[in-house]
């Protein structure tokens, strides 16, 4: 068997197309343009490109963004009172508070002082409580993009074991929850593993639906995968490679060569979810200026 490719790329592109319609519609019959702000504490490369990344999207979309650039010695008041500035600004209907942040700041004190219409991110715990019972606003990027993945693969998660490994509050605990929902699109049987979870492989095999997302570099390897299992890789590691001009090349949390071999359906790294996470925070954004012309999310 060799599975097919899940291009989370493309999949993006048309989602960025649909959410560039939905924003021309909204200037069009409300005359507002949505807007999203993002807060970047410090000089991490990754949260740079990342940002930037996002910057680039709200633009294709037509949306308006903006990057707040912090220094890497900002306070905890510091940073509150830029997001506190944001909460009030009517340019912006989405925030977005870049993690991680340096080690003194409280990202949860932080995350906690977002107004909770405008967390794009769908990390306040007010977000966090809507998703659990079922009538989120915002979920998070990743986990709205991997369902998206499915289903517009085919792969309706309805009825299948789902395995999530990794228990992040931004990947894993939201991607139980949205699949575990009596919703469509869900109404899967979930179970949450994790690095300290023992028989690890026993429990990955039984999944027919295995999200990995773990952190680490070829953790799941072909003999934990069911065989035409569906395989989502959220894994972006970086591994030395001398061969490379740049000195490291990218690295899901899956074995890909091997685990391709055995699995219906997988999707690569990079250009696999990655893609979809940017794709589903503008559609957060626009759910989001809806919220606030409307009152809510359509």
């Amino acid at each position: 068997m060799t599975a097919k490719i899940l291009d989370g790329k493309a999949l993006a592109e048309e989602i960025r197309g649909e959410v560039a319609t939905g924003v021309a519609e909204m200037q069009q019959k409300h005359s507002v343009i949505p807007g999203l702000a993002a807060v970047l504490v410090g000089d991490d490369p990754a949260s740079a490109i990342y940002v930037r990344n996002k910057r680039r999207a709200c633009e294709e979309v037509g949306m308006v963004s903006d990057t707040f650039l912090m220094p890497a010695d900002s306070t905890n008041e510091q940073v509150l009172a830029r997001v506190q500035a944001l909460n009030k600004d009517p340019r912006f209907h989405g925030i977005l508070v870049q993690l991680p942040m340096p080690p003194q700041i409280d990202e949860r004190l932080i995350i906690e002082s977002l107004d909770p219409t405008k967390d794009v991110d769908g990390l306040h715990p007010f977000n966090v409580g809507k998703l659990a019972q079922g009538r989120a606003d915002f979920v998070p990027g990743t986990p709205a993009g991997i369902q998206q993945i499915l289903l517009r693969n085919g792969h309706d998660p309805a009825g299948a074991n789902v395995v999530v490994c990794g228990r992040s509050d931004i990947v894993g605990k939201p991607m139980a929850l949205l699949l575990m929902q009596r919703a469509d699109g869900a109404n899967a049987t979930v179970t949450v593993c994790h690095t300290r979870t023992k028989n690890l492989a026993e429990i990955t095999r039984q999944a027919d639906i295995l999200v990995a997302a773990i952190g680490l570099p070829s953790t799941i390897t072909a003999d934990m995968v069911k065989e035409g299992a569906v395989v989502i890789d959220v894994g972006i590691n970086r591994v030395d490679d001398a061969s490379r001009k740049r000195g490291y090349r990218l690295e899901g949390d899956v074995d890909f060569d091997a685990v391709s071999k055995k699995a219906s359906a997988i999707t690569p790294v990079p250009g696999g979810v990655g893609p979809m996470t940017i794709a589903m925070l503008l559609v957060n954004t626009l759910t989001a200026t809806r919220l606030s012309i409307h009152g809510c999310g359509s």
